[in-house]
């Protein structure tokens, strides 16, 4: 056979093995070593497994990972998500949907020092589902909100997601933390609109809250104040050449515990419990890696990636109609894997397209993450989904994926919009020299 040939057999057998109950990493490192040994020779799979493994485990670049996940866990165990959605809900509460808006904003605020799009939606959803509750805000919309507003953890820097994309490609993770700031604010805002929409027609989805005086909300902005702290810290250090992001990340979680000490708001339970999540939550990370990287040596090694890119880049199509594609088969993916396997599968295979088609690097980062967000509230994988019903176990989940769909659509604008306006996703990375 030739390389071609297992490396399509390789593939079959990679969707074969994802409807097992076999973690992602472990699949795919399976994969490649079989498929590697085939095409080169066993001895040579088991050198590839063995260094491949310990330069992941190894790497330095990677340790960006578990500072930035420590960051998001110190300030969910110190209550910093829950004195954001007061700043907001004390500002926007008053407007018709008005606290479904006020999470909105504490998930955009949050999700920049966490990076995660489970624990924001996890966090945001145990502070802001009960108050919505409170006020007969209707399920549909208060889930809907809470699991697709959690999304912008894996936009808005910092994010997971972008510090893999950028390791696999080769990109400045600087620049693309950089470079999810205007999307991420973007699509806070469409989905402010969405939400604007929604009550518009019907307004019994979310009743108005009551109006605070400007004295009480002038005393609620405290409850940002660190927030913005770190995140300016982080990204202006970034942004002016300060820091590394392995440095920023380490600043990062420093200022951030320092902080939580200072308000005397994290226990030692609490703190060893974000030790004990940041460990659970990298090591997940780095045995993906791990197996992605075994699994791109193996696809490299059968040229599948390279023939794709010759054969997509042989129809005479404009760049934007096949990217289009490339979209929508990320759009389909997503519905079926977790956002981190889905971008160490396919990185490998569509990058030297998107390459080859002239496309800006860092620009398909962006757009991938952001088609990645649609897929973590799209059933059946859907695990925002799955994570708010979690919190809110009296909710179906069918209708959780239900108040999903207007911010679905949201999310489907803005992946759109930066096909003929890549500025918001270059123009800000452009700045840094």
């Amino acid at each position: 056979m030739t390389p071609t040939e297992i490396g399509l057999i390789g593939l079959a057998a990679l969707v074969v093995l994802l409807f097992s109950r076999m973690p992602v990493g472990f699949i795919m490192a399976l994969v490649g070593f079989f498929g590697f040994a085939a095409i080169v020779s066993p001895d040579a799979a088991l050198n590839l497994l063995a260094k491949d493994t310990f330069a992941t485990f190894a790497s330095y670049s990677l340790t960006v990972i578990p500072l930035f996940v420590l960051m998001g866990q110190v300030a969910f165990h110190s209550g910093i998500s829950t004195r954001l959605f007061d700043t907001a809900y004390k500002f926007m509460g008053h407007l018709p949907g008005g606290l479904a808006i006020a999470t909105v904003g504490a998930c955009a605020f949050f999700a920049s020092i966490c990076g995660s799009t489970n624990a924001t939606a996890a966090t945001m959803g145990s502070a802001t589902l009960p108050e919505m509750k409170r006020y007969n805000y209707h399920p549909e919309l208060a889930t809907g909100v809470v699991a697709s507003a959690g999304s912008l953890g894996i936009l808005i820097p910092p994010s997971v997601i972008f510090i893999v994309y950028g390791i696999l490609t080769e990109q400045s993770i600087g620049k693309l933390f950089i470079a999810g700031i205007l999307p991420g604010i973007v699509m806070a805002m469409l989905f402010i609109a969405a939400v604007l929409i929604w009550v518009t027609l019907r307004p019994e989805l979310g009743p108005k809250g009551p109006r605070f005086t400007f004295q009480e909300k002038m005393v609620s902005l405290s409850g940002v104040s660190e927030t913005l702290i770190i995140f300016v810290l982080v990204m202006g250090g970034l942004f002016v050449g300060f820091f590394t992001p392995t440095e920023a990340g380490a600043m990062g979680a420093f200022f951030t515990i320092l902080l939580a000490l200072i308000r005397r708001q994290l226990s030692w339970k609490g703190f060893l419990q974000a030790l004990s999540e940041t460990t659970r939550i990298t090591c997940m990370i780095m045995v993906i890696v791990a197996g992605a990287t075994v699994f791109g040596h193996f696809l490299a090694v059968s040229r599948i990636p390279y023939d794709i890119a010759g054969w997509i880049s042989g129809f005479d199509l404009p760049a934007w109609v096949i990217m289009s594609f490339i979209i929508l088969g990320y759009i389909v993916g997503g519905c079926f894997l977790d956002a981190l396997a889905l971008i160490m599968l396919t990185t490998p295979i569509f990058f030297p397209v998107v390459m080859k088609l002239g496309f800006d690097p860092i620009w398909f980062g962006v757009v991938i993450v952001i088609v990645t967000q649609i897929g973590v509230v799209t059933p059946p994988v859907g695990v925002n989904c799955y994570v708010v019903n979690g919190v809110a176990r009296d909710v179906p989940l069918h209708v959780i994926f239900k108040g999903c769909v207007p911010f679905i659509v949201a999310m489907i604008i803005l992946t759109f919009l930066l096909v003929p306006f890549p500025g918001l996703a270059t123009f800000l990375p452009g700045l840094i020299r």
